[in-house]
């Protein structure tokens, strides 16, 4: 990974004083470039330090989602020193989500901080004289698929409360937006960002971190971007549009399967670890899976046995047990996929239920059993190919903050297909819009 220079951990400062509303505090420091400064006269080193700032401000909010999502839908239970986790998550006695509290306003703010980079990088580089236009393609290619990630991850918690596409101008926030169009406006960012990327020559006048590594050139980036857009169609449920796109991403259908971009870690300096990882045996901070996603696993699935293991002692906490610790990360500086081959294969394979290629679903939906060791399958019509393709995914993506959107899209974001571990417990599906988000 770069070394975040002084000058970007001066941006981040400036960048983490916004408020959930996307708002800036004027802030002016005589020894740095203020905002102002950088959009005003933006020269190349000013740009590519906050691109290595989007690259790391992104990783914030990432773990509040993964483990508030997956809460939610019963991967497992998060036991630390925070009885929400256990209460609030899990619809304790019914109990409905909280509008001002960390598991929506973290993830929130954080991916809404990258969003007003992202946009302090496309304002400055109007102002720049000394990039070429092609150059500049490279920029807002980056910046637009990247603004677009970072909201469908907020669209994804907030679903039918929608979200702001619109915060360029602080003092004039866009309206929240239904989820059809948050979900539309999101792909046209995507598209606007293909665009860009397909008119940005052969370099970037920019690096990227290693997490980037085979995704570091505009053509091989717009294959990233092109995978993010397959899931974005698949979500919206537009097969055929998925099906075009997806082929022209990174999928490879007999490629490996790790392939793919990646937020990544270290313990130099000021950069962060991974906030997923949990150290085992960590009795006073661990998410546990939920007993059914190992007991329900088929025999000899090796992802069972890669992601968990069995704790050496039951924990307990309000009312429920946790016995299999997460093994998902090795490390504390274990990288974590953006998007990888796995979930495109997994995508393909909806794409054709859907699209009723049924042959071709059953061979890619292989390629994922057979990497898990474990036999074909036995589906065979639609309803079974869908069950067969939740069921891989809930076992290829665990703990990845894909479970909660994957069961509400099928309808199975209930008790019929999520278990209930206490009498009074209630399944969530959606997060609430933050409270200083408070719509007019």
């Amino acid at each position: 990974m770069k070394i975040i220079k002084i000058f970007n951990i001066a941006v981040l400062m400036l960048i983490s004083l916004a408020l959930t509303q996307c708002k800036f505090e004027e802030v002016t420091d005589p020894n740095r470039p203020d905002i102002q400064g950088i959009i005003l006269d933006p020269n190349i080193s000013y740009l590519n330090n906050l691109i290595t700032g989007i690259e790391s401000e992104m990783r914030k909010g990432y773990a509040s989602y993964v483990f508030s999502t997956g809460s939610v839908a019963r991967e497992g239970y998060l036991f630390d020193a925070d009885p929400r986790n256990t209460d609030d998550l899990l619809g304790k006695d019914s109990e409905k989500l909280d509008n001002n509290t960390y598991y929506i306003t973290g993830p929130f703010a954080a991916k809404y901080r990258v969003v007003k980079q992202c946009n302090i990088l496309l304002e400055a580089l109007d102002n720049n004289i000394s990039l070429t236009d092609e150059e500049k393609n490279g920029y807002r290619g980056f910046a637009n698929t990247i603004k677009a990630h970072e909201l469908h991850i907020v669209l994804n918690m907030l679903n039918d409360n929608g979200i702001r596409v619109e915060v360029s101008d602080p003092e004039s926030l866009g309206p929240f937006v239904s989820k059809a169009e948050g979900y539309s406006e999101i792909m046209a960012l995507l598209d606007l960002g293909a665009t860009q990327l397909n008119s940005a020559g052969d370099e970037f006048v920019f690096s990227l971190n290693d997490g980037y590594n085979g995704f570091n050139t505009p053509s091989s980036f717009l294959y990233f971007n092109r995978a993010l857009a397959t899931r974005m169609a698949v979500y919206q449920e537009d097969w055929t549009s998925a099906l075009n796109l997806i082929n022209d991403s990174f999928f490879e259908l007999n490629g490996d399967l790790s392939t793919g971009p990646k937020q990544i870690f270290s313990t130099f300096g000021a950069d962060i670890l991974n906030p997923i990882y949990r150290a085992p045996g960590n009795s006073g901070d661990m998410f546990f899976a939920h007993a059914s996603w190992v007991e329900d696993a088929e025999p000899g699935d090796l992802r069972v046995a890669n992601k968990v293991a069995e704790a050496d002692q039951v924990k307990v906490q309000d009312g429920l047990e946790g016995r299999y610790e997460t093994r998902r990360y090795a490390s504390n500086v274990a990288p974590v996929d953006i998007i990888r081959n796995e979930e495109l294969v997994l995508l393909y394979a909806e794409i054709n239920i859907q699209l009723n290629q049924l042959n071709d679903a059953i061979t890619a939906l292989n390629v994922i059993r057979t990497a898990a060791g474990l036999n074909p399958t036995n589906a065979q019509t639609k309803e079974e190919l869908i069950d067969e393709m939740l069921m891989q995914r809930n076992y290829s993506l665990w703990q990845e903050g894909h479970r909660m959107v994957d069961m509400r899209r099928y309808g199975r974001l209930n008790d019929q297909y999520l278990p209930i571990d206490r009498q009074g417990d209630i399944i969530h599906m959606e997060f609430p819009i933050p409270l200083t988000e408070a719509v007019n």
